[in-house]
């Protein structure tokens, strides 16, 4: 099946940091100031996992 035949998901999936660099060191949650498993120079905002999956459930579809 070509990929360009699939039609596109009503509900995309939560964005991720586009450019995620390794750590240690690891930069802070910008919701919470925990750990993240994202190095401080990943650009965009960074979620610790906790935030990312109670974020995930609040933009997720219902139904």
């Amino acid at each position: 099946m070509d990929p360009s035949d699939q039609t596109p998901s009503y509900c995309p999936a939560p964005a991720a940091p586009a450019g995620r660099v390794a750590g240690p060191p690891f930069a802070d949650c910008v919701e919470c100031a925990q750990p993240t498993e994202y190095g401080v120079a990943t650009p965009g905002v960074v979620l610790c996992p906790v935030c990312e999956w109670q974020e995930a459930q609040r933009t997720a579809c219902s139904g």
